[in-house]
């Protein structure tokens, strides 16, 4: 997503990917490589048969473009189907192979996943590609996904293995390969709730189009508030990637300054990675100098100014909750206590409002329904400080995840309006 240059060693840039991507659970100890081919197409490779949760910068491979191997271990024996790829698609630099569940839950299926369940999915992930069943490590494999790759596909399901993706940076291919399994493991959750509703070229147009006009301003010195309020919403983003309620290329958080500005994530930076600077003052039409904000910091202007007793948004996209907002399924948070009294009741917005410049978003959150479900975008969910906003995704996406996994059970029982009464009257909820 960035455009930023890259000023980070191959060797650092593999490591610190295959680390982020085994947390993720994305990889196994055993399974997946990675790859850059750097400017003189000598390509870089994780090493074969060493701990994918634990590589070292001395562990990555070196292969020259004469073949040489410099390197402690030897290559990945999956060399041959990354140096396939490179020669078939010379605008690809870097490239991605794993076996996270849900994709490989496809490839055993012989589908792909259809990425137009959201915009951003979509956009990411680029052309997605079927490559046939082949021995791993042998030409023959190299062979059939390069071949897919030649077709323009950008992530490529591998027949009974994994997944390949490949991308102008190890940055974007890790982006794809993420965006892709998130897009795979929502479609999975939304078919146990009912029929999935897919976007259709207008409305992913609708989405790529936006634009959000701010005039440029240099903000006064930070008051204490503000650095702290910095500090907090860099901690929970990071923290928000790392659960996995958020995804580098996905969702927007901020947090009100005063009654005129707020702090908003900037648009294209991975979201894990912000630091405190990263982060975009607001305030009416303007926004800091030298920084973008994020394509949503509109519908959370119109938040605020609506409600002012709102201190903290984020829109989001967590797997559970994601997958009824591609449904025509209800999300009733009336299951446990701690979920109606954290959330109360769960609105639903129609495809598209948040993209508006009308404020309309704004009528579809208030006191009484804290969090909505934006159809085929997530979710939302506001609060009185950054961290009551964090939890209550939080606890929105456990009782979406609930709720699905209670399907496969038998009946759901609700609460009866005598309990939630009770609960109104005990929690003071008007």
């Amino acid at each position: 997503m960035t455009t930023e240059r890259n000023l980070l060693h191959p060797r650092d840039e593999i490591m610190q990917t295959m680390d982020r991507i085994y947390r993720y659970r994305m990889t196994t100890t055993s399974g997946g490589n990675l790859s850059i081919r750097d400017e003189a197409d000598a390509i870089w490779i994780s090493p074969a048969r060493v701990d994918k949760g634990n590589l070292t910068r001395g562990d990555i491979v070196c292969v020259q473009a004469d073949g040489s191997v410099n390197g402690r271990h030897p290559p990945s024996s999956e060399f041959p189907f990354h140096r396939a790829i490179y020669e078939a698609r010379p605008d690809i630099r870097a490239i991605v192979h794993a076996h996270p569940v849900a994709l490989v839950a496809f490839s055993i299926c012989r589908q792909t996943p259809n990425t137009r369940l959201f915009h951003q999915a979509h956009s990411v992930c680029g052309k997605v590609g079927f490559a046939p069943y082949a021995c791993p490590g042998s030409e023959q494999l190299g062979s059939n996904i390069a071949a897919t790759f030649s077709e323009g596909c950008d992530s490529v399901i591998l027949e009974n293995h994994g997944v390949v993706v490949g991308g102008d940076s190890l940055q974007q291919a890790f982006e794809r390969f993420e965006a892709f399994e998130f897009g795979g493991k929502t479609l999975i959750k939304a078919r146990q709730l009912g029929s999935v509703r897919y976007l259709d070229k207008p409305q992913l147009e609708l989405a790529a189009n936006r634009s959000v006009d701010f005039v440029s301003f240099e903000p006064p010195t930070a008051t204490a508030k503000e650095r702290e309020l910095r500090r907090q919403l860099v901690q929970f983003l990071r923290r928000g990637c790392r659960q996995r309620l958020l995804i580098s290329t996905e969702g927007s958080f901020s947090a009100r300054v005063d009654p005129q500005s707020f702090l908003i994530t900037p648009t294209k930076h991975d979201r894990e990675l912000l630091s405190v600077e990263d982060l975009v003052l607001v305030e009416g039409p303007q926004r800091e100098s030298g920084k973008l904000a994020s394509r949503a910091a509109r519908a959370h202007q119109a938040i605020y100014d609506k409600l002012p007793d709102v201190q903290a948004i984020v829109f989001a996209h967590p797997v559970n909750a994601t997958a009824f907002s591609v449904t025509d399924s209800d999300l009733d948070v009336r299951t446990i206590p701690e979920s109606y009294v954290f959330l109360r009741d769960v609105n639903r917005v129609p495809y598209g409002i948040q993209y508006r410049d009308d404020g309309q978003i704004a009528d579809y959150v208030s006191d009484q329904s804290p969090a909505a479900i934006l159809e085929n975008d997530g979710v939302i969910v506001t609060g009185r400080s950054v961290l009551d906003t964090f939890d209550r995704l939080e606890v929105l996406e456990s009782t979406a995840e609930a709720v699905i996994n209670a399907r496969s059970i038998g009946d759901i029982s609700t609460m009866p309006e005598s309990v939630i009464g009770e609960l109104q009257t005990a929690f003071d909820l008007e």
